[in-house]
């Protein structure tokens, strides 16, 4: 979508979406973000203001002047700004409102989430792994929308339970979330997980408690009746409780994708300065997922189709920073470049349900 103005009746729908003037009113008392009217008569124009700095290619003077010139506000960008600062609990509360708005009134079997994130840098800190604000997000596949957001810095890690979870939920992820006190503890609140693993992400156990080689597990598979998938019962040990016991599914790759992973390994193992393990060559060669899911349900064709739903995570998060252009918020002061950011975190869910009209793509397609 092209950062044009938006039009007075997608502005109306908007404001609808959220509530109702008088919900953003209210919202915006409670948060303290709108107390008295000082050139901006409402809490429905502040929102507009806020999100016109945040989502346009304006400076503060810039949108002051535009607010002015088409009669929405008489501020100054020193005011723009201070308003922009205090907004931070109002817009966070505004975003939880779309989400509620978009999920799905009455879902068609069980809820499936995909767990994931994505950064932008913080001001001035470009190609500083240490200056990043991360966004986490949960989609929901059902509705092809987002689920949940939290925003943190760079010091708040990839949890798989960070975003709350909903009973019932299959949630999707990829290695980074193989983390099994938190499987354990989504596993508790009544959902399942569907996860992928590298062979060295964990303490594999066998049925007895004993260490289990992954490895030679699937190496050995090729002399067995299914040489190219394995579906048994694994437990993994924990930090904080007992081994959890789960379902590992493996399913060999294609010769091509085989051969792609290994270059990839050696690759990497060039760049890290290390010398590759022919275990990692090994592993290269498989898909390896553990999941919650009894194979009573959910064949192991099920889990490998569930767990291809993944990509589409990736797709919303490219879509969130090219539909509205997000980027990193132009100043280092937190207090206005966190309300910055959960501006465009709003927008977006606001503007999914129209995305159509916005993207000259065509529809997602389910891509095996």
């Amino acid at each position: 979508m092209k950062r044009e103005s938006l039009s007075e009746q997608d502005w109306a729908g908007i404001v609808e979406r959220l509530g109702g003037a008088a919900a953003l009113a209210e919202s915006a008392r409670n948060t303290k973000a709108f107390r008295r009217a000082r050139g901006i008569a409402t809490a429905v124009v502040l929102l507009r203001l806020l999100l016109a700095y945040s989502l346009g290619d304006r400076g503060l003077r810039s949108t002051a002047a535009w607010a002015a010139a088409v009669d929405l506000a008489d501020v100054s960008n020193v005011a723009v700004l201070y308003r922009l600062r205090i907004s931070g609990d109002w817009l966070a509360h505004l975003v939880g409102v779309a989400l509620a708005e978009g999920m799905p009134k009455a879902a068609v079997g069980r809820p499936i989430r995909i767990l994931d994130g994505t950064t932008v840098p913080k001001a001035g800190g470009a190609g500083n792994r240490n200056a990043l604000w991360r966004i986490h997000g949960a989609f929901d596949v059902a509705s092809e929308r987002f689920a949940g957001f939290e925003l943190t810095d760079q010091s708040g890690g990839e949890q798989l339970d960070r975003i709350a979870v909903t009973k019932g939920e299959i949630r999707l992820a990829d290695r980074c979330f193989m983390q099994p006190d938190r499987i354990a503890a989504v596993i508790d609140q009544g959902a399942d997980v569907v996860i992928r693993a590298g062979w060295k992400s964990a303490r594999w156990l066998d049925a007895y408690g004993q260490p289990l080689d992954l490895v030679a597990a699937l190496e050995g598979a090729s002399k067995t009746e299914h040489p190219d998938r394995i579906d048994t019962t694994i437990h993994v040990g924990r930090k904080g409780g007992a081994a959890l016991k789960l379902r590992l599914v493996a399913q060999r790759k294609p010769p091509e994708a085989c051969e792609a992973a290994r270059r990839t390994a050696r690759r990497e193992a060039q760049r890290g300065g290390h010398t590759l393990s022919q275990a990692t060559l090994i592993a290269a060669d498989w898909v390896i997922i553990v999941t919650s899911l009894g194979a009573d349900a959910y064949t192991s064709d099920d889990i490998l189709a569930l767990y291809r739903l993944r990509w589409r995570i990736e797709l919303a998060f490219k879509r969130l920073k090219s539909l509205i252009g997000m980027k990193g918020p132009p100043g280092a002061d937190e207090r206005s470049a966190r309300p910055y950011l959960l501006a465009h975190l709003l927008l977006i869910l606001l503007l999914e349900p129209l995305v159509d009209r916005f993207e000259d793509s065509p529809h997602w397609a389910y891509a095996a």
